[in-house]
């Protein structure tokens, strides 16, 4: 999993409340285990139309915000059926972080195993944030998850919590696989004095 240290960028004003694993990434691209190709299936149905075309209005097809790192949501983001599609497709797409006032729990925890910061604020900061979004371009966010701060554009900082063991993780680039590689060793010994002591299993 690649470290989150700090993420600079446009951020993507999506003010929807109850966005769900579904819209995020719908269930026909379900079929895969592997982790890249979503990017393109990212909000599919949000951003096509029904004959394919791309939805000129979506925000993600918008020239401004083809490039986001962030998006600024609504309340219960990543609610639904428990997808790990669902930030596999964000993080294909280039989207590192998600701010907003609640998430789905499930979701919430599949982000952090797959390298995607989510910022739960209370309503009033997530609104000046969507405000920085809707300016387009020009407005840029920047992360830094040692100081836990968000930079918004006019400089002004933004204090979020985490739990220090995630926030380890994300530093790291630790994920379920590599917290247990990091313990190699034991286990490599553990399995040679078994061999020795159990030669029967």
């Amino acid at each position: 999993m690649q470290p989150f240290t700090t993420l600079t960028g446009v951020a993507a004003p999506l003010p929807m409340v109850n966005v769900d694993t579904d819209m995020i990434i719908p269930k026909q691209f379900l079929k895969t285990t592997k982790r890249t190709g979503l990017g393109s299936a990212l909000f599919f149905e949000l951003r096509t139309r029904p004959d394919g075309s791309p939805n000129p209005d979506f925000v993600l097809n918008k020239p401004a915000y083809k490039n986001a790192k962030l998006v600024i949501a609504g309340a219960n983001f990543g609610c639904g059926s428990s997808r790990e599609h669902a930030p596999w497709a964000l993080l294909d797409f280039g989207i590192r972080c998600i701010v907003a006032p609640s998430f789905a729990d499930i979701f919430y925890n599949n982000c952090f195993k797959n390298g995607v910061l989510p910022i739960a604020l209370p309503q009033e900061q997530v609104d000046r944030l969507m405000e920085d979004a809707l300016l387009g371009a020009n407005a840029v966010i920047s992360v830094d998850l040692d100081r836990q701060e968000i930079i918004r554009p006019d400089g002004n900082r933004v204090h979020f919590d985490i739990d220090p063991f995630r926030k380890q993780c994300l530093l790291n680039g630790w994920d379920d696989i590599g917290l247990t590689m990091r313990h190699e060793k034991d286990i490599s010994d553990f399995e040679a004095r078994r061999r020795i002591s159990e030669p029967w299993a």
